[in-house]
């Protein structure tokens, strides 16, 4: 028995139905989260939200995936093409073990060399261009801003992008 993690897309805040659903049917998930104030009008409290919104994993064998498709609340299994993808057991401990250590994680955007990317924030809002590089280990997108018609390359905190689909 191969035992494989994969990722979920939940329907939208379905993730902890989801979850439930998984483990009524044996099924070993894992739904990392993280704490933040909410805050209504009449109180406040601290809430538990997905790490990675509509996103869940499950450890499964990959020919039992149509017990996943069938499970409530659930959109669809990550796949490229028509292949599902599997998660390395190692990404999933290491997620698990920033979560009990208690470290502030927070998604950011991923990007890619070469992707096509417009500014949606900052004073260059509104700039097209394309991923050139990561810079070393920060959180930091060196982009070729077209619109100068110039080789010019200008850091952009990754928050500030968005990817421009083709």
């Amino acid at each position: 028995m191969s035992l494989k993690w994969i990722a979920i897309r939940s329907k939208p805040r379905s993730e902890k139905i989801v979850s439930i659903e998984l483990s009524k049917k044996n099924i070993e998930s894992f739904l990392p989260t993280v704490k933040k104030h909410q805050k209504w009008s009449d109180r406040k409290k601290w809430v538990d939200f997905p790490l990675f919104p509509s996103y869940l994993f499950a450890k499964i064998e990959l020919k039992d995936s149509i017990y996943i498709l069938n499970t409530r609340g659930v959109s669809t299994i990550v796949k490229f093409g028509d292949r599902v993808i599997t998660i390395d057991e190692k990404v999933v401990n290491s997620i698990r073990l920033a979560l009990e250590g208690e470290y502030d994680l927070h998604p950011i955007k991923f990007f890619t060399i070469g992707d096509r990317v417009n500014v949606i924030d900052g004073p260059m809002k509104g700039a097209v261009g394309i991923v050139e590089t990561k810079h070393k280990n920060e959180n930091r997108l060196i982009i070729k801003i077209e619109a100068l018609q110039q080789a010019v390359a200008v850091h952009i905190n990754s928050e500030y992008l968005e990817y421009i689909k083709d």
